[in-house]
Protein backbone atom coordinates (compact mmCIF):
# COMPACT_ATOMS: atom_id res chain seq x y z
CA UNK A 1 0.00 0.00 0.00
CA UNK A 2 1.68 3.22 -0.93
CA UNK A 3 0.70 6.25 0.49
CA UNK A 4 -0.14 8.80 -1.17
CA UNK A 5 -1.05 12.28 0.74
CA UNK A 6 -2.27 15.27 -1.47
CA UNK A 7 -1.68 17.72 2.08
CA UNK A 8 0.53 21.02 2.90
CA UNK A 9 1.14 19.14 6.15
CA UNK A 10 1.41 15.26 6.75
CA UNK A 11 4.55 15.23 8.77
CA UNK A 12 6.89 13.51 6.44
CA UNK A 13 6.18 14.25 3.08
CA UNK A 14 3.95 17.92 3.17
CA UNK A 15 3.64 19.57 0.14
CA UNK A 16 4.98 17.35 -1.81
CA UNK A 17 2.10 15.88 -4.21
CA UNK A 18 -0.56 18.56 -3.42
CA UNK A 19 -0.50 19.41 -7.02
CA UNK A 20 -2.65 16.73 -8.66
CA UNK A 21 -0.22 16.47 -11.46
CA UNK A 22 2.69 15.88 -9.22
CA UNK A 23 0.29 13.52 -7.31
CA UNK A 24 -0.17 11.13 -10.07
CA UNK A 25 3.11 11.36 -11.23
CA UNK A 26 4.21 9.48 -7.95
CA UNK A 27 1.08 7.32 -7.82
CA UNK A 28 2.35 6.12 -11.22
CA UNK A 29 6.18 5.32 -9.35
CA UNK A 30 4.86 3.55 -7.01
CA UNK A 31 3.45 1.38 -8.76
CA UNK A 32 5.81 0.73 -11.35
CA UNK A 33 7.87 -0.15 -7.78
CA UNK A 34 5.42 -2.81 -6.95
CA UNK A 35 2.58 -0.49 -5.06
CA UNK A 36 -0.50 -2.85 -5.22
CA UNK A 37 -2.82 -0.62 -3.20
CA UNK A 38 -2.47 3.32 -3.78
CA UNK A 39 -4.03 4.89 -0.60
CA UNK A 40 -4.83 8.59 -0.85
CA UNK A 41 -5.41 11.09 1.78
CA UNK A 42 -6.25 14.44 1.99
CA UNK A 43 -5.90 15.45 5.73
CA UNK A 44 -2.98 14.80 8.07
CA UNK A 45 -3.60 12.93 11.07
CA UNK A 46 -0.10 13.74 12.59
CA UNK A 47 0.10 14.27 16.00
CA UNK A 48 -1.17 17.72 16.31
CA UNK A 49 -2.90 17.97 13.26
CA UNK A 50 -6.89 20.05 12.84
CA UNK A 51 -9.15 18.87 11.42
CA UNK A 52 -9.68 19.94 7.28
CA UNK A 53 -13.36 21.74 6.09
CA UNK A 54 -14.90 18.55 4.10
CA UNK A 55 -15.04 20.56 0.88
CA UNK A 56 -11.33 21.23 1.20
CA UNK A 57 -10.46 17.39 1.77
CA UNK A 58 -12.88 16.75 -1.28
CA UNK A 59 -10.74 18.85 -3.62
CA UNK A 60 -7.71 17.84 -2.73
CA UNK A 61 -8.96 13.71 -2.88
CA UNK A 62 -11.65 12.90 -5.40
CA UNK A 63 -9.67 14.77 -8.70
CA UNK A 64 -6.42 12.47 -7.76
CA UNK A 65 -9.10 9.46 -7.54
CA UNK A 66 -10.45 10.09 -10.80
CA UNK A 67 -7.14 10.18 -12.63
CA UNK A 68 -5.87 7.72 -11.06
CA UNK A 69 -9.08 5.50 -12.35
CA UNK A 70 -8.33 6.43 -15.60
CA UNK A 71 -4.49 5.15 -15.77
CA UNK A 72 -6.15 2.32 -14.10
CA UNK A 73 -8.55 1.94 -17.26
CA UNK A 74 -5.56 1.83 -19.95
CA UNK A 75 -4.02 -1.53 -18.32
CA UNK A 76 -2.31 -0.30 -14.64
CA UNK A 77 -3.18 -3.07 -11.96
CA UNK A 78 -4.09 -1.01 -9.07
CA UNK A 79 -6.61 -0.47 -5.99
CA UNK A 80 -7.25 2.49 -4.95
CA UNK A 81 -7.69 3.57 -0.89
CA UNK A 82 -8.99 6.35 0.27
CA UNK A 83 -7.94 7.72 3.79
CA UNK A 84 -10.22 9.76 5.95
CA UNK A 85 -12.54 9.93 8.73
CA UNK A 86 -15.52 11.32 7.28
CA UNK A 87 -18.45 9.62 5.78
CA UNK A 88 -18.86 12.08 2.93
CA UNK A 89 -15.69 11.61 1.82
CA UNK A 90 -15.59 8.47 1.62
CA UNK A 91 -18.85 7.84 -0.19
CA UNK A 92 -17.34 10.32 -2.48
CA UNK A 93 -14.50 8.59 -3.18
CA UNK A 94 -16.12 5.30 -3.42
CA UNK A 95 -18.49 6.96 -6.33
CA UNK A 96 -15.20 8.34 -8.13
CA UNK A 97 -13.60 4.90 -8.08
CA UNK A 98 -11.97 3.86 -5.05
CA UNK A 99 -12.46 0.33 -3.42
CA UNK A 100 -11.02 0.36 0.18
CA UNK A 101 -12.01 2.96 3.10
CA UNK A 102 -8.89 3.53 5.37
CA UNK A 103 -10.65 5.10 8.45
CA UNK A 104 -7.81 5.80 11.05
CA UNK A 105 -11.22 6.82 13.47
CA UNK A 106 -12.19 3.05 13.59
CA UNK A 107 -15.50 3.53 12.28
CA UNK A 108 -16.22 5.20 15.08
CA UNK A 109 -18.38 7.45 12.92
CA UNK A 110 -21.78 5.23 12.68
CA UNK A 111 -22.07 6.93 9.30
CA UNK A 112 -19.02 5.54 8.41
CA UNK A 113 -20.33 1.53 8.91
CA UNK A 114 -23.47 2.34 6.61
CA UNK A 115 -21.21 4.04 3.60
CA UNK A 116 -19.12 0.80 3.68
CA UNK A 117 -21.75 -1.28 3.62
CA UNK A 118 -23.93 0.62 0.96
CA UNK A 119 -20.49 0.81 -1.17
CA UNK A 120 -19.69 -2.53 -0.97
CA UNK A 121 -16.08 -1.18 0.27
CA UNK A 122 -13.39 -3.24 1.81
CA UNK A 123 -12.08 -1.42 4.90
CA UNK A 124 -9.22 -1.11 7.37
CA UNK A 125 -10.44 -0.06 10.71
CA UNK A 126 -7.64 1.44 12.99
CA UNK A 127 -6.81 2.20 16.46
CA UNK A 128 -6.44 5.34 17.80
CA UNK A 129 -6.57 6.72 21.00
CA UNK A 130 -8.35 9.99 21.43
CA UNK A 131 -8.14 12.27 18.20
CA UNK A 132 -4.91 13.52 15.92
CA UNK A 133 -5.21 16.84 17.65
CA UNK A 134 -4.81 15.74 20.81
CA UNK A 135 -3.76 11.71 20.84
CA UNK A 136 -0.75 12.24 22.45
CA UNK A 137 -0.92 14.06 24.97
CA UNK A 138 -0.08 11.01 27.76
CA UNK A 139 -1.96 8.04 26.40
CA UNK A 140 -2.30 5.24 28.92
CA UNK A 141 -3.40 2.00 28.49
CA UNK A 142 -3.62 -0.78 30.61
CA UNK A 143 -2.84 -3.69 28.71
CA UNK A 144 -2.31 -2.34 25.18
CA UNK A 145 -2.61 -5.39 23.16
CA UNK A 146 -5.37 -6.34 25.04
CA UNK A 147 -7.19 -3.17 24.26
CA UNK A 148 -6.45 -2.92 20.99
CA UNK A 149 -7.49 -6.71 20.14
CA UNK A 150 -10.57 -6.07 22.48
CA UNK A 151 -11.43 -2.99 20.27
CA UNK A 152 -10.80 -5.24 17.01
CA UNK A 153 -13.24 -7.89 18.07
CA UNK A 154 -15.79 -4.88 18.89
CA UNK A 155 -15.57 -3.54 15.62
CA UNK A 156 -15.75 -6.34 13.91
CA UNK A 157 -19.39 -7.49 15.93
CA UNK A 158 -20.28 -4.16 14.78
CA UNK A 159 -19.70 -4.97 11.04
CA UNK A 160 -21.03 -8.04 10.92
CA UNK A 161 -24.26 -7.04 12.92
CA UNK A 162 -24.51 -4.16 10.49
CA UNK A 163 -24.42 -6.60 7.39
CA UNK A 164 -20.52 -6.05 6.86
CA UNK A 165 -18.83 -9.69 6.24
CA UNK A 166 -15.19 -10.01 7.91
CA UNK A 167 -13.59 -10.99 3.93
CA UNK A 168 -13.93 -7.32 3.34
CA UNK A 169 -12.32 -6.05 7.04
CA UNK A 170 -8.87 -5.47 7.35
CA UNK A 171 -7.36 -3.96 10.72
CA UNK A 172 -4.70 -1.58 11.75
CA UNK A 173 -3.49 -1.61 15.14
CA UNK A 174 -2.42 2.12 15.01
CA UNK A 175 1.12 2.58 15.51
CA UNK A 176 1.97 5.66 16.91
CA UNK A 177 -1.95 6.73 16.86
CA UNK A 178 -2.72 7.34 20.49
CA UNK A 179 0.64 5.20 21.89
CA UNK A 180 3.96 5.82 23.18
CA UNK A 181 7.32 4.09 22.20
CA UNK A 182 6.74 1.56 24.86
CA UNK A 183 2.85 1.15 23.40
CA UNK A 184 4.23 0.44 19.77
CA UNK A 185 6.77 -1.94 21.06
CA UNK A 186 4.51 -3.76 22.49
CA UNK A 187 2.26 -4.09 19.39
CA UNK A 188 4.78 -5.06 17.58
CA UNK A 189 5.92 -8.11 20.11
CA UNK A 190 3.13 -9.32 20.17
CA UNK A 191 1.16 -9.18 16.58
CA UNK A 192 0.22 -12.75 16.15
CA UNK A 193 -1.96 -12.18 19.03
CA UNK A 194 -3.95 -9.34 17.15
CA UNK A 195 -5.42 -11.54 14.67
CA UNK A 196 -9.53 -11.45 14.64
CA UNK A 197 -11.29 -14.09 12.17
CA UNK A 198 -8.44 -14.44 9.66
CA UNK A 199 -8.92 -10.29 8.46
CA UNK A 200 -5.41 -8.76 7.67
CA UNK A 201 -3.17 -6.97 10.14
CA UNK A 202 -2.62 -3.62 8.17
CA UNK A 203 0.79 -2.24 9.13
CA UNK A 204 1.39 1.45 9.37
CA UNK A 205 5.01 2.00 10.68
CA UNK A 206 6.54 4.18 7.58
CA UNK A 207 8.70 6.64 8.40
CA UNK A 208 6.99 7.26 12.02
CA UNK A 209 8.62 9.06 14.75
CA UNK A 210 8.91 6.34 17.43
CA UNK A 211 11.89 4.41 15.02
CA UNK A 212 13.73 7.88 15.46
CA UNK A 213 13.12 7.58 19.43
CA UNK A 214 14.60 4.19 19.55
CA UNK A 215 17.92 4.94 17.32
CA UNK A 216 18.19 8.32 18.88
CA UNK A 217 17.93 10.32 15.81
CA UNK A 218 15.73 13.03 14.71
CA UNK A 219 16.96 12.58 10.85
CA UNK A 220 13.55 11.77 8.54
CA UNK A 221 16.04 9.76 6.31
CA UNK A 222 17.27 7.61 9.16
CA UNK A 223 14.26 5.97 9.56
CA UNK A 224 13.32 4.55 6.17
CA UNK A 225 15.52 1.37 6.57
CA UNK A 226 13.98 0.54 9.71
CA UNK A 227 10.91 0.71 8.34
CA UNK A 228 11.83 -1.71 5.48
CA UNK A 229 13.12 -4.24 8.61
CA UNK A 230 10.22 -3.88 10.03
CA UNK A 231 8.30 -4.98 7.26
CA UNK A 232 10.30 -7.93 6.90
CA UNK A 233 9.74 -8.91 10.93
CA UNK A 234 6.13 -8.10 10.57
CA UNK A 235 5.08 -10.28 7.64
CA UNK A 236 7.01 -13.07 9.39
CA UNK A 237 4.87 -12.56 12.22
CA UNK A 238 1.66 -12.29 9.74
CA UNK A 239 1.15 -9.07 8.75
CA UNK A 240 -0.29 -9.24 5.15
CA UNK A 241 -0.42 -5.27 4.09
CA UNK A 242 2.06 -2.82 4.61
CA UNK A 243 1.28 1.27 4.13
CA UNK A 244 4.47 2.56 3.25
CA UNK A 245 6.25 5.96 1.38
CA UNK A 246 9.25 3.85 0.07
CA UNK A 247 7.81 0.99 -1.91
CA UNK A 248 10.35 -0.41 -3.50
CA UNK A 249 12.64 -1.38 -0.81
CA UNK A 250 9.50 -2.54 1.12
CA UNK A 251 8.23 -4.83 -1.49
CA UNK A 252 11.80 -6.37 -2.31
CA UNK A 253 11.79 -7.29 1.77
CA UNK A 254 8.56 -8.80 1.09
CA UNK A 255 9.81 -11.09 -1.58
CA UNK A 256 12.72 -12.09 0.44
CA UNK A 257 11.16 -12.82 3.31
CA UNK A 258 8.18 -14.54 1.44
CA UNK A 259 10.81 -16.67 -0.04
CA UNK A 260 12.30 -17.82 3.37
CA UNK A 261 8.92 -18.93 5.04
CA UNK A 262 7.66 -20.07 1.59
CA UNK A 263 4.45 -18.29 1.65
Amino acid sequence: MGVLNVTPDSFSDGGQWLDADAAVAHAEAMIAEGAEIIDIGGESTRPGAESVPEAEEMRRVIPVIERLVRLRGHGERFVISVDTMKPSVARRGMAAGAAIINDVGGLRDPEMLAVVKESGAGVVIMHMQGEPRTMQHAPHYNDVVREVRDFFCNSLARCIDSGVPAPRIAFDPGIGFGKTVEHNLALLRHLPELAVASCPIVMGVSRKSFLGKVLGSANMADRMWPTVALTSYARERGAQVFRVHDVKPNVEALRMTEAIIAV
